[in-house]
Order: C-alpha cells, then sequence, then structure tokens
C-alpha cells in the first residue's frame, strides 16, 4: 500500500507515540528483505542438527528464514523492544543451592501474553490512520526477530546470538507488527563485540561452538525448557540449581553496564518466583503447578519437565534433608520423574544403601528408561568408588 512521504511520517510519528505510550523501550522501522542471510544462516543452524528436538523449526524453516514468505503482502516491520533488565546479575543465586535459579524473563507474567494485547492495539491505530492490513507476532510465530532488529538498528546479535542494546545490553523481549503501509526503514546497527568473549566463555556447558554459533542441544535453556526427556547425564553436574532456563550468557555482557533494572510493576513481577526453595517445589503435583505458575511462561513446559528440572537441582544441592522428598519421587506416575530422582537419590545418598535400592527398583520398575537410568547411575557410583 503505497503513501506518500508526509502520510509515512505522521504514521511513524504515531507509532512511535503509541508504542512508547504502551510501555515499550524501543522501537524501529526495516523491511521483510532487510535480513538476507538469516534464512542461509537459520537453514546451517539445522543441518548442523543445532536444534535438537525442535522440530517445529524445521517444519517452519522457509516461512521462519523469509518475511515474504510468511506474508508476502508485508512492506514494512515494526519492531519493538520491552527492557525485562534484572536488578543484580542472576548469577549470584548459583551460591545458593538449595534455591531454585529461574531465568529472570520468566520471574514476570508471560510476556507474550503483556506484549501482544497491546501490540493489537498499536496494529488497529496503524489500520485506522493508514488502512491496508497488519499481522502481530511476539515470539511463538515463524520470525527471526532478532536479525530483524538488527536490521531495523534497534541493536545486534552479539556472540551469544542474543540481541545486544548500547541502551539495555542483553535484556530485551522483541515483537513485530508487519503491516502492508509503506514506512521508512532505519538504518542498521553495527556489530559492537570487538574481540570480547565473556558471554562464551560464561557457558556452564560449553554451547557455543563458535562466536554467533549457538549448539541448542548443549544450552541449558534448551535442555530445561524445550528438551521433553531426560537431561543428558554430561550436563546435570553443570546445570547447577537451574530449574528454568539460563541466564549466565546474558548476564556476563559488558553492555549490560549500560541497562537499567525494568519496573516491575510494568513486567508484573513475580517476587515468589526469584529464589524459591527446592524443598516447596519438589511438593508440586500436576494441580498445584498449574495453580502456583498460573500466568508464567513456565506452566507451559508441564509439571513433570519441571520437576525434573527441581530433582537435577536437588542433586545438585547438596542438602540431605531432601532426600526424603527424592525418595517419594521415586514413586511418581511419570517416569520423567521418577528418572531424574535416581539420580538425585545417588547424589544425595550418603549411607551407601543405593545399590540396594537399585536392586530393588530393577526388580519392579516397569519402564525401561527408568530402568536404564539406575543402571546408568549404578555405573557411574561404581566408577567414582573404583577412582576413589
Amino acid at each position: 500500500m503505497r503513501t506518500s512521504t508526509s502520510d509515512a511520517q505522521k504514521l511513524r510519528d504515531l507509532i512511535e507515540r503509541e508504542v512508547h505510550r504502551a510501555g515499550f523501550d524501543a522501537v524501529a522501522f526495516t523491511s521483510p528483505d532487510a535480513a538476507p542471510l538469516a534464512p542461509q544462516r537459520l537453514a546451517q543452524f539445522v543441518a548442523d542438527g543445532f536444534h535438537g528436538s525442535m522440530d517445529w523449526i524445521v517444519e517452519t524453516l522457509d516461512r521462519r528464514g523469509s518475511p515474504s514468505i510468511l506474508w508476502p503482502d508485508a512492506r514494512s516491520i515494526v519492531i519493538v523492544a520491552m527492557n525485562y533488565g534484572p536488578d543484580e546479575d542472576p548469577r549470584a543465586l548459583q551460591s545458593k543451592p538449595r534455591r531454585g535459579a529461574i531465568s529472570v524473563y520468566a520471574r514476570n507474567r508471560d510476556y507474550h501474553d503483556l506484549m501482544k494485547g497491546r501490540l493489537k492495539e498499536i496494529a488497529g491505530k496503524i489500520v485506522a490512520r493508514a488502512g491496508g492490513d497488519v499481522k502481530v507476532f511476539v515470539d511463538t510465530a515463524p520470525v527471526m526477530e532478532k536479525p530483524l532488529a538488527e536490521a531495523a538498528g534497534l541493536g545486534w546479535q552479539g556472540k551469544h546470538t542474543n540481541l545486544i542494546s548500547r541502551e539495555h545490553g542483553s535484556w530485551l523481549f522483541l515483537g513485530s507488527i508487519f503491516t502492508t503501509a509503506d514506512i521508512a526503514p532505519d538504518v542498521p546497527e553495527e556489530d559492537h563485540c570487538g574481540s570480547c568473549r565473556a558471554c562464551l566463555d560464561a557457558c556452564p556447558t560449553d554451547a557455543f561452538p563458535a562466536p554467533y554459533r549457538l549448539d541448542a542441544r548443549r544450552c541449558i535453556s534448551y535442555l530445561t525448557i524445550e528438551n521433553k526427556g531426560p537431561i543428558p547425564h554430561e550436563f546435570r553436574a553443570a546445570i547447577g540449581n537451574r530449574i528454568y532456563g539460563c541466564d549466565d550468557c546474558l548476564a556476563a555482557c559488558p553492555w549490560n553496564k549500560f541497562a537499567h533494572a525494568a519496573s516491575e510493576a510494568k513486567l508484573v513481577a513475580r517476587d515468589d518466583l526469584r529464589e524459591p526453595p527446592l524443598t516447596a517445589l519438589l511438593t508440586l503435583d500436576d494441580a498445584a503447578f498449574r495453580s502456583f505458575f498460573s500466568g508464567s511462561p513456565i506452566k507451559r513446559i508441564g509439571r513433570d519437565r519441571f520437576i525434573r528440572n527441581v530433582l537435577i537441582a536437588a542433586g545438585n544441592s547438596g542438602d540431605g534433608t531432601l532426600l526424603g522428598q527424592v525418595s517419594t519421587l521415586l514413586a511418581d506416575p511419570s517416569p520423567l520423574v521418577r528418572g531424574a530422582a535416581v539420580w538425585a537419590l545417588a547424589r544425595l545418598d550418603e549411607d551407601g544403601g543405593f545399590a540396594g535400592r537399585a536392586a530393588e527398583a530393577l526388580r519392579f520398575e516397569p519402564d525401561e528408561s527408568v530402568r536404564n537410568e539406575w543402571r546408568t547411575v549404578l555405573a557411574e557410583k561404581a566408577a567414582l568408588e573404583i577412582v576413589a
């Protein structure tokens, strides 16, 4: 939809005004074809298997790589950003192993809900002013918002593959409005990472095979959120008390020194998710889980995956007082939970009775994946005893 230069500027002014009025911290404009290298990089990510079990990336590869394929009528893209920066370094929570570390973004109300409603209101005003059509996206659709945000000048994709802003560091939620209106694009941002590799060195599981490349299969965020099965043994100790996501690469970015803490009221922050005690989380059944995480993005992974994560943290805690709760979860209806409980039990067991419990469990455990967990942990403990 063609618009005059004057009308386009008025539309741009309207959008900028409404975006800030809605509580967003930044806005910029780009075109659907502004990130030409994104499709190739995404295809390589998939070809290398770095997407892990995220088959939805493969299924939407073409649309995800090209906004013009996703919606051919789009002529301009509005990229908005909301700061969610914490008021302290989230890595400090690693010194409290009896507490669960939840990624900063998930300590608030689900940002998809927060942003999408506001973006729809703005989109409605765009149509009222300029006509045409619009589509709103917030992370859940096949849109590569980080390359588009870089093209729009909001920041640049750092070596940790996340967007970095000179004003907000690595702490930004992104959303987009596709429109059939013509709006002049902004100038892309340059890469300001230089020789810094703080984010790469901060990763507990070495998930970056090279700068600007992420192997999701090794990433704690993937392992604790997207991964539906047992967490591979090689990563469990490194996970520590991270029970949902990981902020280490984001928190290590030196550009965060220019960021400021986000308004907790704007984000609808949950103080009870800042450092919840593991002992309270281990008691959650499905109904209690759904109630406690109502309105939280954590609710989407379901109770079983979440308790799996908490059990890994329990095993890393060194807190023998959790042994009773862990033992109870050996009888949980979910094989995923039972398997994680086996590992936690082995880590917390100090009376040498693990071998006997394993022998009994292998007689009666019906699920082969849990039986394999018992066998694997038995072998690991035997190897440690030989070394000792």
